[in-house]
């Protein structure tokens, strides 16, 4: 069944810096915004691109993901010809094949790849709030006939060091990454977002199997710049967090209670964010209780804007 494009989300990681968050919750399934789960933004992401064949590489705490995803239906992704399929650790020859890093994950689980015949693999995260159609950078790796294609996006000077820190040339294409630098050369920041060609992609990772830790980020991207393979930056200008600490995440909801336009999320002509409903009872402030914007204002406390408050006994 070939495909021209597939992808493949990293949701395995144990999101250390969410502390007690995810103590017990894969990263992808933490709530956002009272309606939503952060892997939400992903999954609606490749339905509005019409990729329909995705692949979830799990390990840390799985349980409550697979179960609010089910099959996909709430994205679409509940196809006969593709889907969405959860792909987990197993045991092989007496060994369970525990993932070391990024890359690692992608290389125990290329049979999925190669049972699809895609040209081009496209690697996610499952933990980021953006809106993006994957097909655009899909026509950005085609016209800059690139091997590989990072996703970035512009970040405070000050935040550059939490991230990977790509250089480019004129031409578009990267000359530099460093991961998370102490001293970064520049403010593009990696989203962590690829598109490979499938046949550079197998060869990357066939070569890494001797390292102790496979990543994208550490190793791969790196050594494909050093060894002068053609790797486009696509420069994402919208909307886009990486929810990974609690600070980040707070802000990340502070900005959708600061703008009723966040991601226009209740426009459905424009990228829509879908979400599964679990048909909850409605919240409720009792008569001793008081919900306000926990965001420090930026200006006089007064400002009809920095707070935004719900009166008790309101439902």
């Amino acid at each position: 069944m070939k495909k021209t494009l597939i992808a493949m989300i990293l949701v395995g990681g144990k999101g250390t810096r969410l502390k007690e968050i995810t103590k017990d919750t894969a990263k992808p399934a933490v709530s956002f915004g009272a309606k939503y789960r952060l892997i939400d933004f992903t999954l609606s992401n490749l339905t509005n691109s019409d990729i329909d064949v995705v692949g979830l590489v799990t390990q840390y705490e799985p349980y409550e993901l697979m179960g609010y995803i089910g099959r996909g239906a709430s994205w679409d992704l509940d196809r006969l010809d593709g889907g969405l399929f959860f792909l987990t650790p197993y045991a092989k020859n007496g060994d369970v094949m525990w993932q070391k890093g990024t890359a690692h994950a992608i290389s125990q689980y290329f049979s999925f790849v190669k049972e699809y015949e895609a040209n081009y693999v496209l690697i996610l995260s499952g933990d980021q709030i953006y809106k993006m159609n994957y097909r655009e950078m899909l026509k950005h790796h085609l016209t800059h006939n690139a091997m590989i294609t990072i996703a970035g996006t512009r970040v405070a000077a000050e935040e550059a060091s939490r991230f990977g820190i790509i250089e480019q040339d004129e031409e578009g294409l990267a000359k530099g990454f460093e991961e998370k630098p102490v001293h970064p050369k520049s403010n593009l920041a990696s989203m962590g977002l690829y598109i490979f060609n499938t046949k550079v992609l197998e060869e990357l990772l066939s070569n890494a199997d001797s390292e102790d830790s496979i990543d994208f980020g550490k190793n791969i991207i790196p050594r494909s710049i050093r060894d002068g393979l053609r790797v486009s930056v696509y420069e994402y200008e919208g909307y886009w967090r990486d929810v990974g600490t609690v600070e980040s995440l707070f802000n990340a909801n502070m900005d959708m209670l600061d703008d009723p336009q966040f991601l226009k999320l209740n426009v459905s002509k424009d990228l829509p964010v879908y979400s599964k409903s679990l048909n909850l009872p409605p919240h409720i402030v009792t008569s001793s209780g008081v919900v306000q914007n926990g965001r420090k204002p930026k200006r006089d406390a007064s400002a009809s804007h920095s707070r935004s408050v719900v009166r008790p006994g309101a439902i």
